[in-house]
């Protein structure tokens, strides 16, 4: 069996999709004429996606607002939000060129998902002839939707916590019902929860622990048969070409990240500046039995922000080299981040998201290329 591999989920809009988005958002497009772009931009995805080889694919999740925002609203400029959400949330993240990402803010309960990441993946499965695997949002970021100081009127932040980790268990199960072979959990807050910036209240608040406990309240409600299929997604963002936390050590991360009895993590790694240094910290702290399954980690050789395409040879040495670290048996291979976890990106280093995602299949097909090569080379 050779070295595993698989994206992590998202995928560059076409500018002609964004451009029905912000129709739509203003009223001049219909619903109808943004399905139609979203069907055919999820089409264009998997065809793609399934002519590199790839073993597993995804859709792209060019139907989601964002990876963090699906459940909640229909797009990022909150047309279409769930009940008792109000646009002017917290922020989730200011990246290093400036920009920002804002959450909703929870005004009262009961919460609950107004769209499962399930709704839109059987929508894909008939287009795809390969497995395919849906990403859905840790609890943990969707905890933030509530006041970090003090309670509702009549929704305590226990009994939001509750509701949300039932939605949250709905989300993995409603996918694995509907085809999904994997499901992974982003959770990039993980990593921005130590970078403890001024400018964003929540980061300065030690959660990183809370965090890891919320999402262990979900995942330890599935078997370690099921685990072995729920995955971690860690990254330092990636937005607009741009990251929120790559400053944080992954040395504040990596010991309770995988505290998380998750059966993989898919862990950024290929714009790491030390790689060595965090392929042995992966190999230190993840663990050969979390609870009934080894937890297979799958290192990122492919940077979705940097326009430069990589080359098979360079994955097939990286996973070599992480070999020396991680044992064979749980090295996998995969993409740092999704190539656009928002729905409205405009790729600026890339020149266009037309141009970004002529790209991103040409980094796919490296990372497949050369997992085969290290496959072949570590005797796998």
């Amino acid at each position: 069996m050779s070295i595993p591999t698989e994206p992590v989920g998202s995928l560059p809009r076409p500018m002609k999709l964004q451009e029905t988005i912000a129709a739509y958002d203003a009223g001049t497009a219909t619903h109808e004429q943004l399905r139609a772009e979203q069907d055919a931009a999820c089409k264009d995805s998997i065809e793609r996606m399934e002519a590199t080889g790839a073993p597993i694919i995804s859709d792209g999740e060019q139907r989601s607002s964002s990876f963090a925002t699906y459940p909640l609203t229909d797009t990022l400029a909150g047309t279409g939000m769930a009940d008792n959400l109000a646009g002017d949330g917290q922020y989730f993240a200011i990246f290093d060129d400036g920009h920002h990402r804002q959450l909703p803010r929870l005004t009262g309960g009961p919460f609950a998902y107004k769209t499962f990441a399930a709704d839109y993946l059987v929508q894909s499965l008939p287009m795809a002839s390969k497995p395919m695997k849906q990403s859905v949002i840790a609890p943990s970021m969707l905890s933030l939707l509530y006041p970090l100081e003090g309670e509702i009127d009549g929704y305590p932040r226990e009994q939001f916590l509750s509701d949300l980790c039932d939605e949250a268990e709905a989300d993995i199960r409603k996918a694995f019902a509907a085809g999904a072979a994997r499901v992974s959990i982003d959770f990039t807050e993980g990593r921005l929860a130590n970078k403890r910036d001024p400018r964003n209240p929540w980061t300065g608040r030690n959660m990183l622990q809370e965090f890891v406990d919320l999402n262990n309240r979900v995942i330890d409600r599935f078997s370690a048969e099921e685990r072995a299929n729920i995955g971690i997604h860690t990254c330092p963002g990636g937005d607009c070409d741009s990251v929120h936390s790559g400053e944080v050590d992954y040395a504040e991360l990596l010991p309770s990240m995988f505290q998380m009895n998750a059966g993989y993590f898919l862990i950024q790694l290929a714009s790491e500046s030390d790689k060595e240094r965090v392929y042995e910290l992966v190999g230190d702290n993840s663990r050969a039995d979390a609870n009934g399954v080894p937890q297979v980690c799958f290192v990122g050789v492919i940077d979705p922000l940097n326009p430069e395409v990589e080359t098979a040879e360079g994955v097939r040495d990286a996973l070599v080299t992480a070999a020396n670290f991680i044992p064979k048996e749980r090295l996998g291979a995969t993409d740092d981040c999704g190539f656009s976890p928002f729905s409205v990106d405009l790729k600026p280093k890339h020149g266009s998201p037309d141009f970004a995602r002529d790209v991103a299949f040409q980094k796919i097909t490296a990372r497949v290329q050369g997992t085969e090569m290290a496959s072949e080379a570590l005797g796998i």
